[in-house]
């Protein structure tokens, strides 16, 4: 059996920056009339038939359950009082420039992940500050003088650390995993938290008695790759806190993509158009989020019988409208839709970007 040194670089000093229910932060600020109350962001479901999905949600909606991604309908069950703001993304975009202006003032190692998030290499940095902690204080501080937000971050030694940090302790919240209590840290962390790691892995991980990071630290790199492929190395590695990838300032992304495979294979056109227009206005979000647009629009179908099929449309002028991305894989699907024949996977992608 061939063994593989594993290089572990802890050297390097990085925050994950997370703002707090960030685009429902900003209507609450630009809105008092909003402080206190549960507020979702997405279009009304009583003013669209039910349609549409939550960006965000902030901390009194969340106490009943609602989170990003779910339908808009689903969160009004949830919360009939709710406050339902359809959102201003223009707005959001020119408060995500005012927070990476502030990122830029202690580093240009810069990696932003959406509009409300960031990764910072701030190993060498603006200030000459030996403490990547007491530089995520002042980010957090000027984040909180300047722009009436609130943050919560990370920092470790790498990503994957820093990210997972971050969210420990939401809202306003600093959690450092230092190189030394990465191992214990990890030992003590649900599978369920190592990003990447859905319910269906999940489920794998719990079949073959993988329920903690632990469990990983003991099990053979090779046995993990044989039940799970190349992630199953990739996992081995950050549950031993490896993970050695750095903070890419200038990240270009080729495309926009979103996919969902169903238990239930879909039969009816009603359905099957439904879950295109999801899965439409999902990459329009991100399209919007990410100050990106496209002029090519992809839709990707898998049959129950496994055959993929996928079709494309060039459109004349780039988009990042939802309506328009919808209006374009819906025309690509009535030319791909079989009868009679259900459909186990669906996709919208928008690429040339």
């Amino acid at each position: 059996m061939l063994v593989f040194p594993l290089i572990n670089d802890t050297s390097r000093k990085i925050i994950h920056v997370d703002m707090d229910a960030f685009f429902a932060s900003i209507e609450e600020r630009d809105n008092p009339e909003l402080k206190g109350k549960p507020v979702v962001i997405a279009k009304n479901p009583l003013e669209t038939g039910g349609r549409g999905v939550v960006s965000t949600a902030n901390y009194a909606a969340r106490k009943y359950g609602i989170h990003s991604a779910m339908s808009a309908k689903e969160a009004y069950e949830l919360c009939p009082q709710a406050v339902f703001v359809s959102g201003n993304y223009a707005r959001y975009q020119e408060v995500s420039r005012q927070m990476h202006d502030i990122f830029h003032r202690y580093t240009d190692e810069v990696e932003g992940m959406a509009l409300d998030e960031a990764y910072l290499d701030v190993t060498v940095n603006k200030i000459n500050a030996a403490s990547a902690v007491k530089i995520a204080k002042m980010i957090q501080h000027d984040i909180f003088t300047e722009l009436h937000l609130t943050s919560s971050a990370g920092v470790s030694y790498n990503k994957f650390l820093a990210k997972i940090a971050s969210d420990i302790e939401k809202p306003k919240g600093l959690t450092l995993i230092a190189p030394e209590d990465a191992l214990d840290f990890l030992a003590e962390l649900s599978v369920k938290k190592f990003h990447g790691v859905g319910e269906k892995t999940a489920e794998k991980l719990e079949a073959l008695g993988i329920t903690k990071g632990g469990d990983i630290q003991k099990s053979s790199p090779q046995y993990l790759a044989e039940k799970l492929g190349v992630f199953g190395w990739e996992l081995y590695l950050k549950a031993n806190g490896i993970h050695n990838v750095p903070v890419k300032p200038n990240r270009i992304r080729k495309s926009v993509g979103k996919e969902k495979t169903y238990g239930k294979l879909l039969y009816l056109e009603a359905d099957i158009k439904a879950e295109v227009s999801k899965l439409s206005e999902k990459v329009g979000m991100i399209l919007q989020e990410k100050q990106l647009k496209g002029h090519i629009v992809v839709i990707k179908i898998r049959y129950a019988d496994f055959t993929t099929f996928t079709k494309r449309l060039s459109l004349d002028d780039k988009v990042d409208d939802v309506y328009l991305i919808d209006q374009s894989a819906q025309k690509l699907l009535d030319v791909a839709l079989r009868d009679n024949v259900g459909i186990r996977l669906l996709g919208v992608t928008v690429t040339g970007l």
